[in-house]
């Protein structure tokens, strides 16, 4: 099991000193039974005058800082020490009366589970779309559905890196077949959700291997899906990647919808005109095995 260190600088710069207002931030990684965090560091500068830690109703860790003096910069730095156990994900651990869709999911775990199978809106083009991984007969394998599906993203769209706020209509993403992680996440929840499978937005950090030794290097944040399947239950799927399983996933935040997945927001007080910049710099790195 290799031991991940994250580092997450964001940093917001002024023209003369502002005000803040509370920020909120989802930065530290889930406590699930293939990750677990080892040590934790969470660095603000200036230093807030209120600051608490709490979890939302999906059992996500959230920092709540406050400030009450003005500055030019504001400086968030997490540094996450974890320990990461890669899980896959196979055709023989579904349960038999789920390895056929479509399939009814036990009752003890519909009314759980509720939230995450209801589509957010109607989308035709989409319901249309989800179709198409089916038979004629409207039935498919579990298992090569989910994992077609995923790579099917990967393959035929276009990846691209959108800095606007939000995520894009599910409808627009598959219409230009490209789109960010979250886009492309959101499309493939939507799309599993049409078809009556339990899937949920997925935030965090992605590490990347270089080419020409062990260690793991680079970084990002990143966006992804899971969906709820009997047996091995919470799988992770990236249709950016096409990978199925946790490998280079780090689960920040599992929500139903993606607006409640930010990793850092919060407000500030001044003229327009005084914000400079934001930078954001993330980094993984991997103790060679």
């Amino acid at each position: 099991m290799p031991i991940l260190t994250i580092r997450h600088v964001t940093t917001y710069h002024y023209k003369q000193p502002v005000a803040f207002g509370e920020h909120r931030m989802m930065l530290h990684p889930r406590d699930d039974g293939d990750q677990k965090v080892l040590e934790s560091e969470l660095v603000i500068t200036p230093e807030p005058s209120q600051f608490s830690w709490t979890r939302d109703i999906h059992g996500n860790h959230v920092a709540i800082a406050r400030f009450a003096g003005r500055a030019c910069e504001l400086r968030f730095e997490s540094t996450i020490h974890l320990d990461h156990a890669p899980a896959g994900f196979r055709a023989a651990d579904i349960e038999d009366f789920a390895r056929t869709h479509p399939f009814t999911y036990r009752a003890e775990d519909r009314a759980g589970l509720a939230r995450v199978i209801a589509p957010r809106s109607p989308h035709p083009s989409v319901d249309r779309w989800a179709a198409e991984f089916l038979r004629a007969d409207g039935s498919a394998d579990t298992y090569e559905l989910l994992v077609d599906m995923t790579q099917t993203i990967k393959r035929t769209f276009k990846h691209k890196v959108r800095h606007e706020k939000g995520t894009q209509d599910p409808a627009r993403t598959l219409k230009l077949a490209s789109g960010s992680c979250r886009d492309v996440a959101v499309l493939m929840i939507e799309a599993l959700r049409s078809l009556g499978i339990a899937a949920r937005f997925v935030s965090g950090y992605l590490h990347l291997a270089e080419d020409d030794d062990d260690r793991v290097t680079g970084g990002n944040t990143h966006a992804w899906v899971q969906a709820y399947v009997p047996g091995p239950g919470w799988v992770d799927f990236d249709p950016s990647s096409g990978m199925v399983g946790n490998q280079n996933l780090v689960r920040v935040a599992v929500v139903h919808d993606p607006r409640h997945a930010i990793p850092l927001q919060g407000t500030w007080i001044g003229s327009a005109s005084d914000h400079l910049a934001m930078r954001v710099a993330v980094k993984v790195t991997a103790a060679p095995a």
